[in-house]
């Protein structure tokens, strides 16, 4: 399908379907990018966010386990 088509196939659509290409074209370009942007996304390594390790210094927190079962027994007895 040539590009010609597609806008003459656009074109003759009622203006509600029209609307709808048109979201379905901006939900692709979200998914999928604009033409020319990198298409791969670098992923920070989980290691190197700031909340790794924010409760390391807490003597409760030794055993999350226990931790966990202490405060479900306070709130649900």
């Amino acid at each position: 399908m040539s590009q010609n088509n597609v806008l003459n196939d656009f074109n003759s659509l009622p203006p509600e379907a029209q609307k709808q290409v048109m979201d379905f074209i901006a939900f692709l370009r979200l998914q999928y990018g604009e033409k020319g942007r990198n298409k791969t996304k670098v992923k920070p390594r989980l290691v190197d966010e700031s909340f790794i390790g924010i409760w390391r210094d807490r003597d409760d927190m030794q055993d999350s386990s226990a931790w966990v079962r202490k405060i479900r027994a306070g709130e649900w007895g």
